[in-house]
């Protein structure tokens, strides 16, 4: 059997891992370097791509065929790219539901491809390590990657001639390689994971060895490039109040989408060259402000009769950037909810991501934690050396954040591989999955944050008379009415005309080791069935994800009411359906007032049904009820006589009477 090895295919730099004789370690390539960064240049039509340093190494010289933080555009929609969100010097195309694409030499390169790519190099510095070939692989992902970015991903590996064994989340991973699988039983952790392009808070029980992700929560498009940005931003404007290149409108057509960003011009070269010097200048100068206290900007010639320089200082920076950063904050507060748990009540926060390095994200983390103190010392951190005063978590940068996804993927490759028996790795599914019901609610199969691998399903029926088939609408999200979360899919499922209630349909949902949701749907009198996958052709805009979970919150009341109305109507419905049909039947047999009576009970209960506006009025509903419960009880009677006719009918058709 191959070896199986870690991967961790990041936005800024990618990783490869491997285990040996019980020690999990990140393999380095010929030059002795563990980080491959996530670029890849295409030097021209036809020839092979540069990856890695020497790609990154050409990125100012070749900004527009040079591309990096594609993980941003893995398995996303045209639609979802806003040009705020990019700071790229490349092209980006795509319009509506269509993919996103990369065009470089007259080819539209998807996000994949490229990361294919990345994906190769780090399986050839593999088998240099090894000596034999390497098919296969565990490839992390951030823990609020959805179904399309996680079918991307593992298309990736793919195209790179892997054989993906398993996507996990980077957290999940990260707390792996911190050990913490020799934690005292019950421990909590809260895993920290702020990368170049994404950000997760995971909570984490270990129990018998067993990691379960009690929650998570996240944002797939906050991370270290967005203070690369903020910089950025800012530098180019100093640029141009001391008189430099107006570089503004380089940065909009450069984070835009249409083709114009695609021209080769002598001009547009320089101009993108110039704000790729800047983007490269202002990198280095955020993660040499780690260590110290101020870093002196110098961008010399950027136009032929203008050099540029300035002192950036660390709390000029924080000032800068600190509202990205507080804006992970909500997501570590939804995280503890969700979890049931209060900060104080965790054993350890860990920090992963090279951004995790930046003294103001620690210093904000440990307060809102409440973390054991910590001080600044020659211009970097120092955790406490004694901990029995706090009463919250301990604050564990004990690893490099760098390495921690890469050597948890390592691991869990080997606990596939049939190591480290005594330990498995459980991840969660983010947001509840169910289907679409009779009045438009969402019935939920799965709830959010379940354990996966899961299966679990239902039995349904139908709602109206004589259906030959039973579509299947397959919703994700937290709101109780489906209009209001997201389609995942929608297959029809066929079966024999029968009464309404009669026909049976078993619907399942099972989650994969990778995240990924089957649906099966079983005609049960027949056993015909289909699975469908679900797979990144539907969908969703990553900033719906973070909304999600706010707007259930906010909606809650709101949607409780609409829940309860619904629900009412149709059983109103129901009885209001059966009065009308029994009054046809029997109005020879009824005395003129009775049915004035039942007639009366009707109307009201149609004018009840009509109100259309009954979310937030509780007197609606009640008034619904009542109208309901009413007819109910004038019914009885009418109810009583069809009961007889019916058994009268089945004694004459046996015999019974003559």
């Amino acid at each position: 059997m191959s070896k199986i090895v870690g991967i961790d295919l990041g936005t800024t730099n990618s990783l490869v891992a491997t285990v040996d004789s019980g020690i999990p370690y990140v393999i380095a390539d010929a030059d002795g370097q563990r980080l491959c960064p996530s670029v890849v240049h295409f030097p021209a039509a036809g020839a092979a791509p540069v990856v890695g340093h020497a790609a990154n190494r050409v990125r100012v010289l070749h900004p527009t065929t040079t591309a990096y933080s594609v993980k941003r555009f893995m398995g996303r929609r045209g639609a979802d790219i806003a040009r705020e969100e990019m700071l790229v010097t490349y092209p980006v195309r795509g319009e509506g539901a269509g993919p996103v694409t990369i065009p470089i030499h007259g080819r539209d390169f998807t996000p994949e491809e490229i990361s294919a790519e990345v994906l190769k190099k780090l399986k050839l510095t593999a088998e240099a390590d090894f000596g034999e070939p390497v098919t296969r692989a565990v490839i992390t992902v951030p823990a609020y990657f959805n179904d399309a970015q996680r079918n991307a991903t593992k298309r990736a590996g793919e195209l790179a001639g892997l054989t993906v064994e398993r996507i996990v989340n980077e957290p999940t991973a990260a707390a792996l390689a911190y050990g913490l699988d020799r934690l005292k039983e019950h421990s909590k952790i809260a895993v920290y994971d702020l990368g170049g392009g994404t950000f997760d808070l995971s909570i984490l029980e270990l129990n018998h060895g067993v990691f379960q992700v009690l929650a998570t929560n996240g944002n797939t498009r906050l991370g270290g490039d967005d203070l690369d940005k903020r910089l950025v931003d800012f530098l180019i404007e100093r640029i141009k109040a001391a008189g430099g290149p107006d570089l503004c409108d380089v940065l909009r057509v450069a984070c835009s989408v249409p083709a114009e960003a695609a021209t080769n011009s002598a001009t547009r070269n320089t101009q993108h060259a110039t704000l790729a010097r800047v983007r490269e200048a202002a990198e280095a100068a955020k993660i040499r402000l780690s260590t110290e206290t101020d870093v002196e900007i110098a961008l010399p010639f950027l136009t032929p009769d203008f050099s540029f320089s300035h002192r950036l200082t660390r709390d000029e920076l924080e000032r800068l950037t600190r509202d990205i950063v507080e804006r992970t904050r909500q997501h570590c507060l939804r995280s503890l909810a969700d979890a049931k748990l209060e900060a104080g009540q965790l054993d350890q926060v860990i920090l992963v991501g090279g951004q995790t390095r930046m003294p103001l994200v620690r210093r904000l983390v440990s307060e809102w934690f409440g973390c054991a103190e910590f001080e600044e010392e020659r211009g970097g951190l120092r955790l406490g050396d004694s901990f029995h005063e706090r009463s919250g978590p301990s604050l564990n940068t004990s690893q490099n954040p760098d390495e921690a996804v890469a050597l948890g993927a390592a691991i869990q490759a080997e606990i596939l591989s049939g190591g480290f028996k005594n330990m498995l790795l459980l991840d969660v599914t983010p947001l509840s999955l169910g289907l679409e019901t009779f009045g438009g609610l969402m019935n939920v199969i799965i709830p959010r944050n379940s354990t996966i691998p899961i299966k679990a399903g239902e039995v349904f029926t139908t709602a109206v008379d004589h259906q030959r088939e039973m579509l299947i609408h397959v919703l994700q999200g937290e709101r109780e009415r489906a209009a209001d979360n997201w389609s995942l899919g929608k297959f029809p499922v066929a079966f024999e005309r029968a009464p309404r209630g009669v026909p049976r349909v078993g619907v399942q949902f099972e989650i994969d080791a990778n995240g990924i949701l089957h649906v099966l749907a079983r005609d049960i009198k027949t056993g015909a069935q289909q699975v469908v996958e679900m797979k990144s052709a539907v969908d969703v805009a990553d900033a719906e994800v973070q909304r999600m979970v706010e707007e259930s919150v906010e909606h809650a009341f709101e949607d409780l009411a609409a829940r309860r109305w619904i629900e009412a109507k149709l059983k109103a419905q129901e009885v209001l359906t059966a009065a009308q049909a029994g009054l046809a039947e029997c109005a020879a047999e009824l005395e003129p007032a009775y049915r004035a009576q039942v007639e009366a009970a009707i109307q009201e209960l149609t004018a009840a049904l009509d109100t259309e506006q009954p979310v937030t009025k509780t007197g609606d509903l009640n008034r619904l009820k009542s109208a309901h419960a009413a007819l109910d009880a004038a019914t009885q009677p009418l109810a009583d006589l069809l009961m007889d006719k019916a058994m009268e009918a089945m004694l004459r058709q046996r015999g019974a009477i003559s």
